[in-house]
């Protein structure tokens, strides 16, 4: 352990946050998380007597977090790393997927996470130090029918930290997109929302993907603790990297991706230099 750090970690009642809480905690870390009630704040402090805070609040609650985040610089102390682990899956034909559900989906997944984000900026700025991990997905590279509000959001995550790297880098504060691949946590189970289907011209191409999943739910290739060790490379790590895959399933679908997108970006040059003048 190179040195201790105080992580702020939305949503660590479960799932990712739970498992780099936990890891954190392990080697000597300080832990402050976010939960959505005062059972889950007592149960996420018993892990450490004197060094697990929990905090009740919704990250959609976008007016609370400025006061949070105050109150945890005031008590706890400087605030050197957010995760911002918070967010849901929504799993949905987009035909048939009503717009309220993809509204809330971008309030957890892009607004909450940029509110936080704005909440600890201040403090960072102004230490000139400080690290944002924001887990986003590999459905922020890659896409499959049925999650295009998910992937819009995982998307549009990826574009604000990338963005947000340029505009922290000369302040000393890195930022990590994390996109995992399929892990044991409860994405594809308990804390997914699904849309009730309702135009079976869709049936061919989404209940096969609809079928994999949920057979798949629980077993997926991988461990949580072992992605939070990664995530905890990359903390310590010197110059921590702009986006980190995690997992051998999201690496061969991105790189497929990517080479996919150069051999049509290659296909179409004619096309695209043609406008020019």
């Amino acid at each position: 352990m190179a040195s201790s750090k105080t992580l702020l970690i939305t949503g660590v009642s479960s799932g990712f946050g739970r498992a780099l809480a936990q890891e954190a905690l392990a080697v000597g870390h300080k832990v402050v998380g976010t939960v959505r009630s005062e059972q889950a704040k007592r149960e996420f402090e018993s892990l450490s007597a004197h060094a697990a805070w929990g905090r009740v609040l919704d990250v959609t609650d976008f007016d609370a977090i400025d006061g949070v985040v105050a109150d945890i610089e005031a008590s706890v102390g400087p605030i050197d790393v957010l995760v911002n682990n918070a967010g849901y899956g929504h799993e949905g034909i987009m035909e048939e997927s009503p717009l309220p559900e993809m509204r809330r989906q971008f309030d957890v997944n892009v607004f909450g996470a940029v509110a936080m984000v704005k909440g600890v900026l201040p403090f960072m700025r102004e230490r000139r130090r400080g690290h944002i991990l924001n887990i986003t997905s590999m459905g922020g590279y890659i896409t499959m029918p049925g999650i295009a509000y998910y992937c819009g959001s995982k998307f549009a995550l990826e574009g604000i930290s990338e963005a947000l790297g340029k505009e922290l880098k000369a302040f000393g504060i890195a930022v990590t997109a994390v996109a995992p691949g399929s892990f044991r946590t409860d994405w594809a189970g308990r804390s997914m929302t699904r849309t009730p289907r309702s135009i079976s011209d869709y049936d061919a191409i989404f209940n096969p993907i609809r079928a994999a999943r949920e057979e798949k739910s629980g077993k997926q290739l991988g461990d949580p603790k072992k992605a939070a060790r990664a995530m905890l490379a990359a903390i310590a790590a010197d110059h921590p990297p702009t986006r980190l895959l995690l997992g051998s399933d999201a690496l061969g679908l991105v790189r497929d991706k990517l080479s996919a997108m150069k051999a049509e970006i290659d296909a179409w040059e004619k096309v695209t230099v043609s406008t020019d003048g």
